[in-house]
């Protein structure tokens, strides 16, 4: 554990009051504790009991029924609302919340304490996790049925919970290169006003200190995502869960400018090109794509030419053939079986509208990094950090469909959401075009800067475009 020292006059720091909070939080480590236990407790009730019990019928409420009440406290309420807390507090989620953060963390606590293997470090991961979990979710409909929620979310509880008993010692190996959402909490996170931050400064003074013998030295706090402290900064990796605060009196919760980081990353956490894909190919294509098959007219037309055409060359095997649920969905008594044909147009709407989406998004971002000058792959990375707001948005608003579905099934009208969805994507749409305004100062100025913002909006409109489709176009 770390120390919880006041730091000296000559390092105060810039907030004491939240400094305070972080050393009361490092100090209150158990209470923490059974915070985590707690939510490990709700999240197995509420994942293993439904997939047990009788699917519900159509008459079936949020508060008279435990299946359906679990999907709006897993969909509905619970992922939502963790992604708004990135925004808002970093990942304090990941330290002090999340239940599979916990159970991997204990489970390493006991389990081999073997190295990361390289393979393991690999920078792609976010991504390919991200894509995978968000297809194979909706192949199994996750969202409607208990059974996909235990296989997505509890296969990756149990995945969390082995590589814990594997690898590192007491450490997080799990969080920090295989989550399938560590990515876009890397990303979301570094919106967040709040961050603990290391003053290199009071670091090097209180190592002088202590070499003549002025200060104490105390053991290295238990960093459970394996962050380098001494570079501590960024809040993509940092889990906020206070046990660094005030560690060699350098370490504390400070505030900042929202979004700050993305106008200037991190020296140590520069934009990266996996960052990119992301978000641009991930968060702003396969998403988005991924919710809007349930609605398209253009799946349904799709769908109906690919059957007729099947049907007309005497090749019925993709309209008879099904799958395991836990492959494609197939619930006979709910009437909702996917066929083979139904499972390849999934996936190939949801690739194809993140490709197309992709395209569109990189070519505008492509004409602002040209005009800023020579080309150069790093601007462009960084230059994709103007659009995160919108990304994290709109896996806010897919998933609020559900939130919203199920509201109405029990009665409630809520005739006020599509204003509401409209005020929030205009709200962040502006906040996407103000961060990239100053990005774009980091590299030019005057007429340059302006011509180049003209890149920011296009991609900005090519988002909202996709959005108007969802809620209003079709």
């Amino acid at each position: 554990m770390g120390t919880c020292q006041t730091a000296t006059l000559k390092h105060a720091p810039r907030y004491p009051r939240l400094a305070a909070l972080g050393h009361g939080l490092q100090r209150h480590r158990k209470a923490i504790q059974i915070i985590q236990w707690t939510v490990v407790g709700f999240y197995a009730v509420l994942l293993l009991v439904p997939a047990w019990l009788p699917l519900p019928g159509h008459q079936a409420h949020i508060l008279s029924n435990l299946t359906v009440f679990a999907a709006f406290v897993f969909w509905g309420i619970w992922w939502p609302f963790v992604l708004v807390s990135m925004v808002l507090f970093g990942r304090l989620w990941c330290g002090v919340f999340c239940p599979e953060g916990s159970l991997s963390e204990a489970a390493s606590r006991v389990g081999l304490g073997r190295p990361i293997p390289r393979w393991m470090r690999w920078k792609g991961w976010p991504f390919v996790a991200f894509l995978g979990t968000t297809l194979y979710g909706q192949m199994a409909s996750v969202y409607q049925y208990p059974t996909g929620a235990l296989v997505v979310l509890g296969g990756s509880t149990v995945a969390a919970v082995a590589v814990g008993l594997v690898y590192g010692k007491g450490k997080r190996v799990w969080c920090r290169h295989l989550c399938p959402v560590n990515g876009v909490f890397a990303l979301l996170a570094k919106l967040a006003p709040l961050h603990y931050h290391t003053d290199k400064a009071a670091w090097e003074d209180f190592n002088r200190r202590a070499r003549q013998g002025q200060a104490v030295r105390h053991a290295a706090p238990d960093c459970a995502p394996l962050i380098p402290l001494k570079q501590l900064d960024s809040t993509s990796d940092c889990h906020m869960c206070s046990r660094c605060s005030g560690y060699k009196d350098a370490i504390q919760l400070q505030a900042r400018k929202p979004g700050s980081e993305l106008i200037t990353p991190s020296r140590d956490r520069p934009a990266s090109a996996w960052e990119f894909a992301l978000l641009i190919f991930g968060l702003l294509g396969i998403a988005i794509g991924a919710f809007h098959w349930t609605a398209s007219p253009w799946f349904v037309q799709l769908k109906q030419l690919s059957a007729v055409w099947l049907v007309n060359h005497g090749w019925l095997w993709p309209l008879e053939t099904t799958a395991p649920w836990w492959i494609l969905t197939n619930y006979p008594a709910q009437n909702d079986v996917f066929n083979l044909l139904d499972g390849a147009l999934l996936i190939g709407y949801i690739f194809a509208t993140g490709l197309v989406m992709a395209t569109l998004l990189s070519l505008s971002l492509a004409l602002a990094n040209r005009i800023l000058g020579a080309w150069s792959w790093a601007r462009l990375w960084h230059l994709s950090y103007a659009l995160i707001p919108l990304g994290g948005l709109g896996v806010f608003l897919g998933l609020s469909t559900i939130t919203v579905t199920l509201l109405r099934g029990d009665g409630l009208r809520m005739l006020w959401v599509n204003d509401a969805r409209a005020a929030l994507l205009i709200a962040t749409s502006a906040w996407c075009l103000s961060l990239g305004w100053k990005i774009l100062g980091q590299y030019a100025t005057g007429l340059r800067r302006l011509l180049a913002l003209g890149g920011v909006v296009l991609a900005i409109g090519v988002v909202l475009l996709a959005w108007w489709l969802m809620f209003w176009g079709w």
